[in-house]
Protein backbone atom coordinates (compact mmCIF):
# COMPACT_ATOMS: atom_id res chain seq x y z
CA UNK A 1 0.00 0.00 0.00
CA UNK A 2 1.63 3.05 -1.14
CA UNK A 3 2.07 5.85 2.01
CA UNK A 4 0.59 9.10 1.67
CA UNK A 5 2.65 12.22 0.32
CA UNK A 6 3.15 14.56 3.12
CA UNK A 7 1.64 18.43 1.33
CA UNK A 8 4.42 20.34 -0.56
CA UNK A 9 5.31 23.48 1.16
CA UNK A 10 4.03 26.64 -0.42
CA UNK A 11 5.01 30.38 -0.23
CA UNK A 12 2.16 33.10 -1.12
CA UNK A 13 2.67 36.82 -1.19
CA UNK A 14 -0.35 39.12 -0.66
CA UNK A 15 -1.07 42.15 1.19
CA UNK A 16 -0.57 42.67 4.58
CA UNK A 17 -3.85 44.38 6.35
CA UNK A 18 -3.25 43.02 10.75
CA UNK A 19 -0.01 43.24 11.93
CA UNK A 20 1.18 39.94 13.65
CA UNK A 21 2.41 36.13 12.94
CA UNK A 22 0.50 33.00 13.59
CA UNK A 23 0.72 29.45 13.09
CA UNK A 24 -1.91 27.05 12.71
CA UNK A 25 -4.49 24.50 10.72
CA UNK A 26 -6.41 26.13 7.84
CA UNK A 27 -9.88 25.89 8.10
CA UNK A 28 -11.28 26.39 4.36
CA UNK A 29 -14.87 28.23 3.89
CA UNK A 30 -16.93 28.70 1.15
CA UNK A 31 -17.28 32.53 0.76
CA UNK A 32 -18.35 31.41 -3.43
CA UNK A 33 -20.47 33.61 -5.19
CA UNK A 34 -24.01 32.97 -5.43
CA UNK A 35 -24.39 31.66 -8.95
CA UNK A 36 -27.39 33.10 -10.97
CA UNK A 37 -27.82 31.25 -14.40
CA UNK A 38 -31.31 31.89 -14.81
CA UNK A 39 -32.76 34.69 -16.21
CA UNK A 40 -36.63 34.25 -16.89
CA UNK A 41 -39.42 36.97 -17.90
CA UNK A 42 -42.89 36.53 -15.74
CA UNK A 43 -46.48 37.46 -16.66
CA UNK A 44 -48.23 40.87 -15.09
CA UNK A 45 -49.37 37.97 -12.59
CA UNK A 46 -46.14 37.42 -11.08
CA UNK A 47 -44.79 40.41 -11.77
CA UNK A 48 -46.47 41.22 -7.93
CA UNK A 49 -44.96 37.89 -6.60
CA UNK A 50 -41.35 38.58 -7.87
CA UNK A 51 -41.75 41.98 -5.80
CA UNK A 52 -42.57 40.49 -2.98
CA UNK A 53 -39.77 37.99 -3.11
CA UNK A 54 -37.48 40.70 -3.38
CA UNK A 55 -38.83 42.85 -0.49
CA UNK A 56 -38.94 39.66 1.61
CA UNK A 57 -35.28 38.46 1.41
CA UNK A 58 -34.46 42.34 1.56
CA UNK A 59 -36.41 41.63 5.14
CA UNK A 60 -34.19 39.05 5.89
CA UNK A 61 -30.68 40.73 5.05
CA UNK A 62 -31.99 43.33 7.51
CA UNK A 63 -32.69 41.20 10.25
CA UNK A 64 -29.44 39.20 9.81
CA UNK A 65 -27.23 42.44 9.75
CA UNK A 66 -29.17 44.01 12.86
CA UNK A 67 -28.76 41.11 14.92
CA UNK A 68 -25.10 41.12 13.49
CA UNK A 69 -24.99 44.48 14.83
CA UNK A 70 -26.31 43.47 18.18
CA UNK A 71 -23.99 40.82 18.78
CA UNK A 72 -21.06 42.47 18.17
CA UNK A 73 -18.43 42.12 21.09
CA UNK A 74 -18.06 45.32 22.66
CA UNK A 75 -14.51 45.71 21.95
CA UNK A 76 -15.38 46.31 18.63
CA UNK A 77 -18.55 48.20 19.25
CA UNK A 78 -17.06 51.36 18.01
CA UNK A 79 -16.77 49.94 14.25
CA UNK A 80 -20.51 49.26 14.02
CA UNK A 81 -20.78 51.76 11.75
CA UNK A 82 -19.49 49.05 9.38
CA UNK A 83 -23.01 47.47 9.14
CA UNK A 84 -24.91 50.90 9.95
CA UNK A 85 -23.38 51.45 5.96
CA UNK A 86 -24.96 47.80 5.10
CA UNK A 87 -27.96 48.59 6.43
CA UNK A 88 -27.91 51.92 4.41
CA UNK A 89 -27.03 50.11 1.19
CA UNK A 90 -30.40 48.06 1.82
CA UNK A 91 -32.29 51.18 1.21
CA UNK A 92 -30.09 52.76 -1.57
CA UNK A 93 -32.10 54.13 -4.47
CA UNK A 94 -29.50 52.93 -6.67
CA UNK A 95 -30.17 48.76 -5.32
CA UNK A 96 -33.38 48.48 -3.87
CA UNK A 97 -35.60 51.39 -5.71
CA UNK A 98 -33.91 50.59 -9.12
CA UNK A 99 -34.26 46.33 -8.84
CA UNK A 100 -37.81 46.95 -7.93
CA UNK A 101 -38.87 49.13 -10.92
CA UNK A 102 -36.47 46.36 -13.47
CA UNK A 103 -38.60 43.83 -12.34
CA UNK A 104 -41.81 45.98 -13.23
CA UNK A 105 -40.57 47.52 -16.10
CA UNK A 106 -38.66 44.50 -17.59
CA UNK A 107 -40.74 41.93 -15.99
CA UNK A 108 -37.93 39.41 -15.25
CA UNK A 109 -37.16 37.13 -12.00
CA UNK A 110 -35.85 39.65 -9.14
CA UNK A 111 -32.63 38.11 -8.85
CA UNK A 112 -31.93 38.53 -12.70
CA UNK A 113 -32.81 42.44 -11.77
CA UNK A 114 -30.63 42.91 -8.38
CA UNK A 115 -27.63 41.33 -10.72
CA UNK A 116 -28.37 44.52 -12.98
CA UNK A 117 -28.48 46.84 -10.82
CA UNK A 118 -25.64 45.33 -8.90
CA UNK A 119 -23.29 45.83 -12.37
CA UNK A 120 -24.61 49.41 -13.01
CA UNK A 121 -23.58 50.78 -9.65
CA UNK A 122 -19.80 48.58 -10.46
CA UNK A 123 -19.59 50.78 -13.73
CA UNK A 124 -19.78 53.61 -11.39
CA UNK A 125 -17.51 52.49 -9.22
CA UNK A 126 -14.76 51.69 -11.81
CA UNK A 127 -14.19 55.10 -12.36
CA UNK A 128 -13.03 56.71 -8.76
CA UNK A 129 -9.62 57.71 -8.99
CA UNK A 130 -9.98 57.13 -4.61
CA UNK A 131 -8.58 53.59 -3.64
CA UNK A 132 -10.64 54.01 -0.19
CA UNK A 133 -13.67 55.15 -1.70
CA UNK A 134 -13.87 52.90 -5.11
CA UNK A 135 -13.59 50.02 -2.88
CA UNK A 136 -16.65 50.27 -1.12
CA UNK A 137 -18.17 48.60 -4.13
CA UNK A 138 -17.20 45.33 -2.14
CA UNK A 139 -19.69 46.44 0.53
CA UNK A 140 -22.59 46.84 -1.83
CA UNK A 141 -21.48 43.30 -3.33
CA UNK A 142 -21.39 41.79 0.23
CA UNK A 143 -24.68 43.16 0.72
CA UNK A 144 -26.20 42.15 -2.27
CA UNK A 145 -24.74 38.83 -1.72
CA UNK A 146 -26.63 38.11 1.35
CA UNK A 147 -29.92 39.54 -0.55
CA UNK A 148 -28.84 36.87 -3.57
CA UNK A 149 -28.68 34.40 -0.78
CA UNK A 150 -31.69 35.09 1.14
CA UNK A 151 -33.90 35.24 -2.54
CA UNK A 152 -32.43 31.56 -3.29
CA UNK A 153 -32.94 29.49 -0.15
CA UNK A 154 -28.70 28.84 -0.30
CA UNK A 155 -27.49 29.48 3.36
CA UNK A 156 -23.93 30.66 4.59
CA UNK A 157 -21.91 28.79 7.05
CA UNK A 158 -22.01 31.15 10.14
CA UNK A 159 -18.57 31.52 10.95
CA UNK A 160 -19.49 31.70 14.72
CA UNK A 161 -19.82 28.35 14.88
CA UNK A 162 -16.36 27.63 14.62
CA UNK A 163 -15.26 25.18 17.33
CA UNK A 164 -11.12 24.83 17.22
CA UNK A 165 -8.43 26.69 16.86
CA UNK A 166 -8.36 27.57 12.85
CA UNK A 167 -6.71 30.16 10.45
CA UNK A 168 -9.84 31.32 8.18
CA UNK A 169 -8.96 30.38 4.45
CA UNK A 170 -11.50 32.11 2.26
CA UNK A 171 -11.92 33.82 -1.48
CA UNK A 172 -13.49 36.92 0.56
CA UNK A 173 -14.72 37.78 3.49
CA UNK A 174 -17.16 40.51 4.42
CA UNK A 175 -16.95 43.07 7.42
CA UNK A 176 -20.18 41.08 8.61
CA UNK A 177 -18.64 37.72 8.54
CA UNK A 178 -15.32 39.18 10.96
CA UNK A 179 -18.01 40.63 13.43
CA UNK A 180 -19.01 37.06 13.68
CA UNK A 181 -15.75 35.29 14.61
CA UNK A 182 -14.53 34.02 17.77
CA UNK A 183 -11.19 35.17 18.64
CA UNK A 184 -10.94 32.85 20.91
CA UNK A 185 -10.83 30.40 18.36
CA UNK A 186 -10.33 32.25 14.92
CA UNK A 187 -6.57 32.92 15.36
CA UNK A 188 -6.78 35.17 11.83
CA UNK A 189 -7.47 35.02 8.24
CA UNK A 190 -6.16 34.98 4.54
CA UNK A 191 -8.15 35.40 1.44
CA UNK A 192 -8.05 35.67 -2.23
CA UNK A 193 -9.34 39.06 -2.58
CA UNK A 194 -9.39 42.12 -0.72
CA UNK A 195 -7.45 45.55 -0.48
CA UNK A 196 -6.05 47.51 2.34
CA UNK A 197 -8.40 49.76 2.99
CA UNK A 198 -11.47 47.39 3.05
CA UNK A 199 -14.03 47.63 5.48
CA UNK A 200 -12.39 43.71 6.51
CA UNK A 201 -9.18 45.30 6.41
CA UNK A 202 -10.50 47.48 9.21
CA UNK A 203 -12.10 44.89 11.63
CA UNK A 204 -9.44 42.40 11.48
CA UNK A 205 -7.56 45.51 12.99
CA UNK A 206 -9.69 46.22 15.67
CA UNK A 207 -9.97 42.27 16.36
CA UNK A 208 -6.20 42.60 16.36
CA UNK A 209 -6.04 39.13 14.80
CA UNK A 210 -3.51 38.94 11.57
CA UNK A 211 -4.98 38.60 8.01
CA UNK A 212 -2.81 38.69 4.89
CA UNK A 213 -5.61 39.29 1.62
CA UNK A 214 -5.42 39.29 -2.11
CA UNK A 215 -3.23 36.12 -2.30
CA UNK A 216 -5.57 34.93 -5.62
CA UNK A 217 -4.88 31.69 -5.48
CA UNK A 218 -5.23 30.53 -1.83
CA UNK A 219 -8.78 28.71 -1.71
CA UNK A 220 -7.57 26.61 -5.00
CA UNK A 221 -4.50 25.90 -3.21
CA UNK A 222 -4.69 25.35 0.24
CA UNK A 223 -6.60 22.21 1.99
CA UNK A 224 -8.24 21.95 4.68
CA UNK A 225 -6.17 20.96 7.75
CA UNK A 226 -2.77 22.29 6.11
CA UNK A 227 -0.25 23.78 8.75
CA UNK A 228 0.25 27.71 7.77
CA UNK A 229 2.36 30.45 8.73
CA UNK A 230 0.48 33.43 8.47
CA UNK A 231 2.83 36.94 8.65
CA UNK A 232 0.65 39.75 8.60
CA UNK A 233 3.32 42.14 9.19
CA UNK A 234 4.86 41.34 5.65
CA UNK A 235 2.04 39.77 4.33
CA UNK A 236 3.20 36.51 3.86
CA UNK A 237 1.38 32.89 3.81
CA UNK A 238 3.85 29.56 4.44
CA UNK A 239 1.68 26.37 3.62
CA UNK A 240 2.91 23.36 5.52
CA UNK A 241 6.36 24.19 6.52
CA UNK A 242 9.35 22.47 7.73
CA UNK A 243 10.12 22.58 11.45
CA UNK A 244 13.23 24.99 10.93
CA UNK A 245 10.76 27.54 9.81
CA UNK A 246 8.27 26.73 12.41
CA UNK A 247 10.72 27.24 14.82
CA UNK A 248 12.11 30.88 13.25
CA UNK A 249 8.49 32.29 13.01
CA UNK A 250 8.29 31.14 16.83
CA UNK A 251 10.74 33.27 17.62
CA UNK A 252 9.80 36.02 15.47
CA UNK A 253 6.57 36.30 17.43
CA UNK A 254 8.40 36.51 20.60
CA UNK A 255 10.27 39.50 18.94
CA UNK A 256 7.50 41.18 17.74
CA UNK A 257 5.08 40.81 20.90
CA UNK A 258 7.96 41.97 23.09
CA UNK A 259 8.36 45.05 20.58
CA UNK A 260 5.07 45.89 20.49
CA UNK A 261 4.13 45.95 24.17
CA UNK A 262 7.58 48.13 24.43
CA UNK A 263 6.22 50.69 21.77
CA UNK A 264 2.78 50.76 23.29
CA UNK A 265 3.91 51.48 26.67
CA UNK A 266 5.33 54.75 25.55
CA UNK A 267 3.06 55.66 22.68
CA UNK A 268 1.95 58.70 24.89
CA UNK A 269 5.10 60.18 25.69
CA UNK A 270 5.87 63.35 23.02
CA UNK A 271 7.44 62.64 19.94
CA UNK A 272 10.63 64.44 20.73
CA UNK A 273 14.35 63.51 19.25
CA UNK A 274 17.53 62.95 20.99
CA UNK A 275 18.29 66.27 21.33
CA UNK A 276 15.23 67.92 21.95
CA UNK A 277 13.58 68.61 18.97
CA UNK A 278 9.53 68.46 19.56
CA UNK A 279 7.19 66.98 16.66
CA UNK A 280 3.56 67.13 16.38
CA UNK A 281 2.06 63.85 15.52
CA UNK A 282 -1.61 63.60 14.34
CA UNK A 283 -4.18 61.61 12.99
CA UNK A 284 -6.42 61.25 9.58
CA UNK A 285 -9.75 60.12 10.12
CA UNK A 286 -13.03 59.26 8.32
CA UNK A 287 -15.43 58.65 11.37
CA UNK A 288 -16.42 60.19 14.34
CA UNK A 289 -16.15 56.74 15.82
CA UNK A 290 -12.00 56.68 15.61
CA UNK A 291 -11.35 59.51 17.72
CA UNK A 292 -10.76 57.02 20.37
CA UNK A 293 -9.00 55.02 18.49
CA UNK A 294 -6.80 57.83 18.29
CA UNK A 295 -6.31 59.26 21.96
CA UNK A 296 -5.52 55.52 22.56
CA UNK A 297 -2.62 55.54 20.21
CA UNK A 298 -1.07 59.25 22.00
CA UNK A 299 -2.34 61.39 18.59
CA UNK A 300 -2.24 65.08 18.95
CA UNK A 301 -5.54 66.29 17.31
CA UNK A 302 -6.85 65.56 13.81
CA UNK A 303 -4.37 66.56 10.78
CA UNK A 304 -7.05 65.49 8.29
CA UNK A 305 -10.55 64.79 8.42
CA UNK A 306 -12.03 63.58 5.35
CA UNK A 307 -15.30 64.57 5.11
CA UNK A 308 -17.20 62.31 2.19
CA UNK A 309 -18.18 59.76 4.11
CA UNK A 310 -21.67 61.78 4.94
CA UNK A 311 -21.83 62.39 1.17
CA UNK A 312 -21.44 58.98 0.08
CA UNK A 313 -24.04 57.19 3.19
CA UNK A 314 -27.35 58.31 1.95
CA UNK A 315 -28.93 59.30 -1.19
CA UNK A 316 -29.69 62.46 -0.16
CA UNK A 317 -27.44 65.24 0.23
CA UNK A 318 -26.74 65.46 3.85
CA UNK A 319 -27.80 68.68 5.26
CA UNK A 320 -26.30 72.05 7.56
CA UNK A 321 -27.48 70.07 10.97
CA UNK A 322 -26.44 66.93 9.90
CA UNK A 323 -22.55 68.38 9.11
CA UNK A 324 -22.53 70.36 11.67
CA UNK A 325 -23.78 67.43 14.41
CA UNK A 326 -21.10 65.27 13.16
CA UNK A 327 -18.20 68.22 13.17
CA UNK A 328 -18.84 69.45 16.69
CA UNK A 329 -18.81 65.75 17.99
CA UNK A 330 -15.34 65.49 16.53
CA UNK A 331 -14.23 68.63 17.46
CA UNK A 332 -15.27 68.45 21.29
CA UNK A 333 -13.99 65.05 21.40
CA UNK A 334 -10.18 66.07 20.36
CA UNK A 335 -10.58 70.21 22.08
CA UNK A 336 -7.91 71.42 22.99
CA UNK A 337 -5.98 69.70 20.58
CA UNK A 338 -6.74 71.30 16.37
CA UNK A 339 -9.41 69.50 14.24
CA UNK A 340 -8.37 70.27 10.22
CA UNK A 341 -11.53 69.51 8.48
CA UNK A 342 -10.91 69.13 4.67
CA UNK A 343 -13.74 69.96 2.31
CA UNK A 344 -15.49 67.63 0.27
CA UNK A 345 -13.01 65.95 -1.95
CA UNK A 346 -15.14 63.96 -4.50
CA UNK A 347 -16.35 64.22 -7.91
CA UNK A 348 -19.76 64.21 -9.18
CA UNK A 349 -18.92 60.72 -10.44
CA UNK A 350 -18.31 59.17 -6.96
CA UNK A 351 -21.52 60.43 -5.35
CA UNK A 352 -24.28 57.89 -3.97
CA UNK A 353 -26.67 61.31 -3.93
CA UNK A 354 -29.22 62.99 -5.80
CA UNK A 355 -27.05 64.82 -8.20
CA UNK A 356 -27.13 64.30 -11.64
CA UNK A 357 -23.66 64.85 -13.79
CA UNK A 358 -22.12 64.05 -16.73
CA UNK A 359 -19.88 61.05 -16.14
CA UNK A 360 -16.44 61.96 -16.62
CA UNK A 361 -14.12 59.66 -19.02
CA UNK A 362 -11.23 60.81 -16.21
CA UNK A 363 -12.46 61.81 -13.40
CA UNK A 364 -8.82 61.94 -11.97
CA UNK A 365 -8.40 65.02 -13.59
CA UNK A 366 -11.65 66.40 -14.15
CA UNK A 367 -14.65 68.01 -11.96
CA UNK A 368 -13.04 67.01 -8.22
CA UNK A 369 -12.81 68.42 -4.96
CA UNK A 370 -12.00 72.20 -4.90
CA UNK A 371 -13.24 72.09 -8.65
CA UNK A 372 -16.56 70.85 -8.24
CA UNK A 373 -17.52 72.71 -4.93
CA UNK A 374 -16.59 76.22 -7.10
CA UNK A 375 -18.97 74.64 -9.62
CA UNK A 376 -21.50 73.63 -6.85
CA UNK A 377 -21.67 76.56 -4.60
CA UNK A 378 -24.57 75.92 -2.74
CA UNK A 379 -23.42 72.55 -1.38
CA UNK A 380 -20.10 74.13 -0.77
CA UNK A 381 -21.57 76.79 1.00
CA UNK A 382 -23.79 74.56 3.39
CA UNK A 383 -20.75 72.49 4.07
CA UNK A 384 -18.55 75.47 5.33
CA UNK A 385 -21.65 76.70 7.25
CA UNK A 386 -21.21 73.35 9.03
CA UNK A 387 -18.02 74.20 9.33
CA UNK A 388 -17.54 77.50 10.98
CA UNK A 389 -20.16 76.78 13.78
CA UNK A 390 -18.25 74.09 14.39
CA UNK A 391 -15.45 76.16 15.28
CA UNK A 392 -17.11 77.59 18.20
CA UNK A 393 -16.99 74.08 20.34
CA UNK A 394 -13.19 73.69 19.35
CA UNK A 395 -10.21 74.44 17.61
CA UNK A 396 -11.05 73.44 14.28
CA UNK A 397 -9.43 74.69 10.87
CA UNK A 398 -10.53 74.15 7.13
CA UNK A 399 -8.59 73.57 4.42
CA UNK A 400 -9.15 72.85 0.64
CA UNK A 401 -7.81 69.92 -1.50
CA UNK A 402 -6.75 70.21 -4.72
CA UNK A 403 -5.60 73.41 -5.50
CA UNK A 404 -3.75 74.49 -8.19
CA UNK A 405 -3.01 77.48 -8.33
CA UNK A 406 -4.19 80.98 -6.62
CA UNK A 407 -7.58 81.90 -8.18
CA UNK A 408 -9.17 78.99 -6.68
CA UNK A 409 -8.33 79.75 -3.09
CA UNK A 410 -8.98 83.06 -3.90
CA UNK A 411 -12.90 82.09 -5.29
CA UNK A 412 -13.05 79.61 -1.99
CA UNK A 413 -12.23 82.29 0.55
CA UNK A 414 -14.40 84.62 -0.98
CA UNK A 415 -17.59 81.93 -0.23
CA UNK A 416 -15.76 81.55 2.80
CA UNK A 417 -16.32 85.13 3.83
CA UNK A 418 -19.85 85.37 2.51
CA UNK A 419 -20.85 82.87 4.66
CA UNK A 420 -19.65 84.37 7.87
CA UNK A 421 -21.11 87.67 7.18
CA UNK A 422 -24.81 85.08 6.90
CA UNK A 423 -23.49 83.76 10.56
CA UNK A 424 -22.74 86.74 11.55
CA UNK A 425 -26.29 88.19 10.58
CA UNK A 426 -28.20 85.28 11.50
CA UNK A 427 -26.47 85.25 15.42
CA UNK A 428 -25.12 81.66 14.84
CA UNK A 429 -22.40 81.03 17.27
CA UNK A 430 -19.12 80.62 15.24
CA UNK A 431 -15.71 80.91 14.80
CA UNK A 432 -14.70 84.40 12.25
CA UNK A 433 -11.13 83.83 12.55
CA UNK A 434 -10.68 80.17 11.81
CA UNK A 435 -7.44 79.55 9.87
CA UNK A 436 -7.62 78.14 6.43
CA UNK A 437 -5.35 75.92 4.17
CA UNK A 438 -4.67 74.68 1.17
CA UNK A 439 -3.27 70.79 0.71
CA UNK A 440 -0.37 70.96 -1.57
CA UNK A 441 -0.63 67.30 -4.16
CA UNK A 442 -0.78 69.02 -7.75
CA UNK A 443 2.62 69.92 -8.74
CA UNK A 444 1.42 73.15 -10.10
CA UNK A 445 0.72 73.76 -6.77
CA UNK A 446 4.35 72.90 -5.09
CA UNK A 447 5.53 75.09 -8.24
CA UNK A 448 3.47 78.38 -7.24
CA UNK A 449 3.72 77.50 -3.24
CA UNK A 450 5.65 80.80 -2.44
CA UNK A 451 2.40 82.57 -3.92
CA UNK A 452 -0.19 80.59 -2.35
CA UNK A 453 1.78 80.96 1.14
CA UNK A 454 0.63 84.87 0.97
CA UNK A 455 -2.93 83.94 1.31
CA UNK A 456 -3.53 80.74 4.05
CA UNK A 457 -2.66 80.05 7.20
CA UNK A 458 -0.62 76.57 6.92
CA UNK A 459 0.07 74.08 3.75
CA UNK A 460 -0.84 70.35 4.21
CA UNK A 461 1.60 68.43 1.70
CA UNK A 462 -0.99 65.18 0.64
CA UNK A 463 1.72 62.61 -0.87
CA UNK A 464 -0.43 59.96 -1.85
CA UNK A 465 -1.82 62.51 -4.62
CA UNK A 466 1.49 64.22 -5.47
CA UNK A 467 3.29 60.91 -5.88
CA UNK A 468 0.29 59.75 -8.58
CA UNK A 469 0.16 63.31 -10.51
CA UNK A 470 4.01 64.37 -10.46
CA UNK A 471 5.09 60.95 -11.57
CA UNK A 472 2.01 60.16 -13.52
CA UNK A 473 1.00 56.81 -11.86
CA UNK A 474 -3.00 55.61 -10.86
CA UNK A 475 -1.78 53.90 -7.93
CA UNK A 476 -4.72 51.43 -7.74
CA UNK A 477 -3.71 50.06 -11.10
CA UNK A 478 -1.65 46.89 -10.87
CA UNK A 479 0.40 47.14 -13.80
CA UNK A 480 1.89 50.22 -12.79
CA UNK A 481 1.53 50.75 -8.86
CA UNK A 482 5.05 49.36 -8.99
CA UNK A 483 6.21 52.67 -10.13
CA UNK A 484 4.63 54.63 -6.88
CA UNK A 485 7.05 56.05 -5.46
CA UNK A 486 7.87 58.39 -2.35
CA UNK A 487 11.72 57.82 -2.37
CA UNK A 488 11.28 59.25 -6.28
CA UNK A 489 14.40 62.24 -5.93
CA UNK A 490 11.35 64.87 -7.60
CA UNK A 491 9.30 63.55 -4.67
CA UNK A 492 11.59 65.02 -2.19
CA UNK A 493 13.07 67.53 -3.76
CA UNK A 494 8.44 69.07 -4.18
CA UNK A 495 8.35 68.37 0.02
CA UNK A 496 11.74 70.62 0.19
CA UNK A 497 10.54 73.18 -1.79
CA UNK A 498 6.94 73.81 -0.50
CA UNK A 499 8.80 73.89 3.13
CA UNK A 500 10.99 76.29 1.90
CA UNK A 501 8.01 78.84 0.48
CA UNK A 502 6.23 78.00 3.65
CA UNK A 503 9.63 79.53 5.56
CA UNK A 504 10.10 82.42 3.89
CA UNK A 505 5.98 83.50 4.76
CA UNK A 506 5.75 82.14 7.74
CA UNK A 507 3.54 79.45 7.54
CA UNK A 508 2.75 76.01 9.37
CA UNK A 509 2.99 73.11 7.13
CA UNK A 510 1.86 69.04 8.19
CA UNK A 511 2.42 66.19 5.82
CA UNK A 512 -0.79 64.03 5.63
CA UNK A 513 0.13 61.16 2.86
CA UNK A 514 1.18 57.62 3.62
CA UNK A 515 4.87 59.05 3.69
CA UNK A 516 3.67 60.49 7.48
CA UNK A 517 3.60 56.68 8.76
CA UNK A 518 6.32 55.26 7.11
CA UNK A 519 9.20 54.47 8.84
CA UNK A 520 11.38 54.37 6.05
CA UNK A 521 10.43 58.07 5.35
CA UNK A 522 10.38 59.96 8.68
CA UNK A 523 13.93 60.36 9.40
CA UNK A 524 14.40 62.42 5.47
CA UNK A 525 10.46 64.21 6.43
CA UNK A 526 12.41 65.65 9.91
CA UNK A 527 15.56 66.47 8.12
CA UNK A 528 13.71 68.43 5.41
CA UNK A 529 11.77 70.58 8.57
CA UNK A 530 8.80 69.23 8.81
CA UNK A 531 7.35 69.58 12.36
CA UNK A 532 4.06 67.81 11.93
CA UNK A 533 3.17 64.64 10.59
CA UNK A 534 -0.83 63.07 9.95
CA UNK A 535 -1.49 59.23 9.64
CA UNK A 536 -3.31 56.62 10.69
CA UNK A 537 -3.83 56.13 14.03
CA UNK A 538 -2.03 52.37 14.53
CA UNK A 539 0.90 53.88 12.93
CA UNK A 540 1.13 56.53 15.61
CA UNK A 541 2.98 54.63 18.21
CA UNK A 542 5.92 53.51 16.27
CA UNK A 543 6.43 56.42 14.19
CA UNK A 544 6.94 57.84 18.05
CA UNK A 545 9.14 55.78 18.77
CA UNK A 546 11.60 56.33 15.40
CA UNK A 547 11.58 59.95 16.41
CA UNK A 548 12.19 59.61 19.62
CA UNK A 549 15.53 57.23 18.46
CA UNK A 550 16.65 60.16 16.09
CA UNK A 551 18.61 63.44 16.79
CA UNK A 552 17.57 66.36 14.10
CA UNK A 553 21.34 66.47 13.86
CA UNK A 554 21.02 63.14 12.16
CA UNK A 555 18.31 63.39 10.12
CA UNK A 556 19.53 66.53 8.71
CA UNK A 557 22.72 64.55 7.40
CA UNK A 558 20.44 62.02 5.95
CA UNK A 559 18.32 64.37 4.08
CA UNK A 560 21.49 66.55 2.76
CA UNK A 561 22.67 62.66 1.44
CA UNK A 562 19.01 61.84 -0.24
CA UNK A 563 19.29 64.78 -1.86
CA UNK A 564 22.63 63.61 -3.47
CA UNK A 565 21.24 60.05 -4.85
CA UNK A 566 19.24 59.80 -8.29
CA UNK A 567 17.52 57.25 -8.21
CA UNK A 568 14.43 56.01 -5.81
CA UNK A 569 16.29 52.43 -5.45
CA UNK A 570 19.43 54.39 -3.65
CA UNK A 571 17.34 56.22 -1.79
CA UNK A 572 15.15 53.34 -0.07
CA UNK A 573 18.73 51.38 0.18
CA UNK A 574 20.27 53.88 2.15
CA UNK A 575 16.93 54.25 4.70
CA UNK A 576 17.46 50.18 4.82
CA UNK A 577 20.78 50.81 6.47
CA UNK A 578 19.62 53.41 8.19
CA UNK A 579 16.60 52.66 10.71
CA UNK A 580 18.62 48.41 10.53
CA UNK A 581 21.53 50.27 12.10
CA UNK A 582 19.02 52.72 14.51
CA UNK A 583 17.63 49.00 15.69
CA UNK A 584 20.21 46.29 15.35
CA UNK A 585 18.79 44.25 17.90
CA UNK A 586 15.14 44.67 16.37
CA UNK A 587 17.15 43.47 12.97
CA UNK A 588 18.71 40.59 14.68
CA UNK A 589 15.33 39.52 16.37
CA UNK A 590 13.46 39.53 12.50
CA UNK A 591 10.92 42.46 13.99
CA UNK A 592 12.18 44.95 11.67
CA UNK A 593 9.07 43.75 8.75
CA UNK A 594 6.78 44.46 11.51
CA UNK A 595 8.20 48.44 11.07
CA UNK A 596 7.81 48.31 7.11
CA UNK A 597 11.30 47.45 6.63
CA UNK A 598 11.94 44.27 4.89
Amino acid sequence: MTEPQPAAEKRFKGIAVSPGIIIGKARVVDRSKVKIFYRYLVDDVHVAREQERFALALRATEEQLVRLKNGMPEHVKEHSFILDSYLMILKDNMLCDATARRIVEEKINAEWAIKKSLQEIRDIFSQIDDEYISNRIHDVENVTERVLRNLSGQPQESLSEVRERVIIVAHDLSPADTTELNVSKVMGFVTDLGGRTSHTAIMAQALEIPGVVGLAQATKEIRDGDLLIVDGNAGEVLVNPDDGLIIEYQEKQVQVAKYKSAIARTSHLPAETLDGHRVRIMANIEFLEEVTAVREYGGEGIGLYRTEFLYLKNPQLPDEEELFEDYRDVAELVAPDVLILRTLDLGGDKFMADLEITREMNPALGLRAIRFCLKEPEIFETQLRAILRAGAYGNVQVMFPMISGLQEVLEAKAILEKVKGELEAQGLPHDPDMKVGAMIEIPSAVTVADILAQHVDFFSIGTNDLIQYALAIDRINGDVSYLYEPFHPAILRMIRQVLEAAGAAGIDVSLCGEMAGDPLCVPVLLGLGLETLSMNARSIPLIKTIIRSLSMEDARKDAEEVGRLTTADEVRGYMVDRVRGLFPDMDEGGALPFWGVG
